[in-house]
């Protein structure tokens, strides 16, 4: 390999590695750049700078909106993902300065892998998608795709229920593994966070249970979760076997996805699905939608549809 494409591949990853979510790890791994981590995604980098194709990567995100209206504005995408889109669109704008080639962002969109589980109509999920492909295509570069479950073959003419089945038949692992993982300190990170996720978004006004119980069943939920997205991002490596993957969630050092930043958020593991944006009058932050209106936030609709908040107070309240 030339020394040219090795420090065209460093230079790529580079800028991917300034955006990145860590979990927390080793002393090197808090620098900005963990030779572990690079190394992990450096070598399907270097392969497609060698032969002068675009750069691939994959990230399973942008699955639908919370049911909890305590965090989010409604059901469809506002200026929460269109921020996310943008900050990857620039991305990808970065890496085609440093590799003319320059890059391809899969966004395999999740929301049909889990909605059973989330509790959110296949319906809701439809319209979610439809409206988040508009803001795709509005993007200057032109080089994001957004895919589904029902895009693949052996899935599009199935029914939403027997395509998540069929997806647990062919890649999910048992349960029972993934528990015995979580024990062993695997994956508890995300187990963690997959069960508050879950929680918060049913703990809503219009829940009539207890607390213990809605846990209980968030508990649950998580390990399925954890096992539809493993079997979802093995079909996705099945699917794109040279593609750099990476993960809206945190990571730990040198794992084989890459954490990354969609913007600017008040907790390492926020979603623009999980919350609204907030102009702070020099830059944009996600918060959940009752933090914003605590702290005396605004909201902004565009035309007859809310689109993000704006603090007219001191920033110092929220930043």
């Amino acid at each position: 390999m030339s020394e040219k494409a090795r420090r065209v591949a460093g230079l790529v990853m580079k800028l991917v590695l300034a955006r990145q979510r860590k979990l927390p790890g080793p002393e090197k791994c808090r620098e900005p750049r963990c030779d572990r981590c690079l190394s992990a995604h450096l070598d399907q980098v270097k392969r497609s700078v060698e032969a002068g194709r675009p750069v691939l990567f994959v990230l399973p995100a942008f699955p639908c909106k919370s049911p909890n209206e305590a965090k989010v504005l409604g059901n469809v995408p506002d200026l929460a993902e269109q921020l996310a889109l943008e900050s990857l669109d620039t991305l990808i704008g970065q890496i085609g300065a440093v590799h003319p080639p320059g890059a391809e962002l899969v966004i395999a969109s999740d929301g049909r892998v889990f909605g059973d589980i989330l509790g959110i109509p296949d319906e809701d999920i439809t319209i979610y998608r439809r409206e988040l492909q508009v803001m795709i295509d509005s993007l200057p570069q032109r080089r994001i795709r957004l895919i589904a479950l029902d895009d693949f073959p052996g899935f599009a003419r199935r029914s939403h229920d027997q395509a998540r089945a069929r997806l647990a038949e062919a890649y999910a692992e048992d349960l029972d593994t993934l528990r015995e993982r979580v024990r062993a300190g695997i994956d508890v990170a995300l187990y963690r966070a997959i069960t508050r996720f879950l929680f918060e978004d049913r703990n809503t006004a219009t829940y009539q249970g207890s607390r213990s119980a809605l846990q209980r069943t968030a508990r649950a939920r998580a390990y399925q979760m954890l096992q539809r997205s493993k079997a979802w991002g093995d079909l996705l490596v099945e699917r794109y076997p040279g593609a750099v993957r990476l993960s809206i969630h945190p990571q730990p050092c040198g794992a084989p996805k890459l954490g990354i930043h969609l913007t600017e958020t008040r907790d390492n593991w926020l979603t623009p699905w999980h919350s609204v944006a907030v102009d702070l009058g020099d830059r944009f932050v996600l918060m959940k939608r009752a933090e914003a209106e605590a702290a005396g936030a605004e909201l902004v609709s565009l035309g007859e549809r809310p689109s993000h908040f704006t603090m007219r107070q001191s920033r110092s309240q929220i930043a």
